[in-house]
């Protein structure tokens, strides 16, 4: 986010370049206001960034890029830096997020049970140079509107998580 504008400017920032010409101003700030509704901040929208808690600066990414209802997303350690239970939460809003969007969404993760839960598809990338080495897709239970504590505690998480792991670890020691 930009450390000089307020959470509502962030939010509004892509549509100032997007449509900036073709969207009054009004218009701009109320599809922001509601994403920043969407994604639990509603009443912060004055507030910068500096004022905000961890979880709450990954909210106002969300909404800064699901304001602009984009075809692809693609996140880089998300919920990385947050606690577990903001991380949950986080993990939950996305899910709830971007099926709303229809929106394809790429998560960079290092977290397994992360990647299984989030994803429908699963990559483990090896090094030197990148690559896919292996890719899980009919391991991976649905998790669409499931809460990501009840999830683990399944069987067939687990197992997905299990084999997944295991796999990593083998293309890891393939280095």
């Amino acid at each position: 986010s930009f450390p000089h504008r307020t959470v509502l400017e962030n939010v509004t920032f892509g549509l100032e370049l997007d449509e900036g010409a073709r969207l009054p101003r009004s218009a701009r700030e109320a599809r922001a206001r509601e994403w920043i509704l969407k994604v639990g901040l509603a009443g912060h929208e004055r507030k910068y960034p500096h004022q905000l808690s961890g979880g709450q600066q990954q909210r106002v990414a969300i909404a800064r890029a699901l304001v602009l209802k984009p075809q692809i997303i693609l996140m880089d350690e998300p919920f990385s830096a947050l606690d577990e239970p903001t991380r949950f939460d986080m993990q939950k809003l996305i899910m709830d997020l971007w099926h709303e969007v229809e929106a394809t969404v790429m998560i960079v993760s290092h977290s397994i049970a992360e990647a299984v839960y989030l994803g429908d598809r699963v990559w483990i990338m090896a090094a030197g140079p990148g690559r896919i080495a292996r890719e899980f897709t009919d391991v991976i239970p649905k998790t669409r509107d499931a809460d990501p504590l009840q999830v683990q505690e399944t069987a067939a998480f687990k197992a997905a998580v299990a084999e997944v792991g295991e796999a990593f670890r083998k293309v890891d020691k393939a280095k």
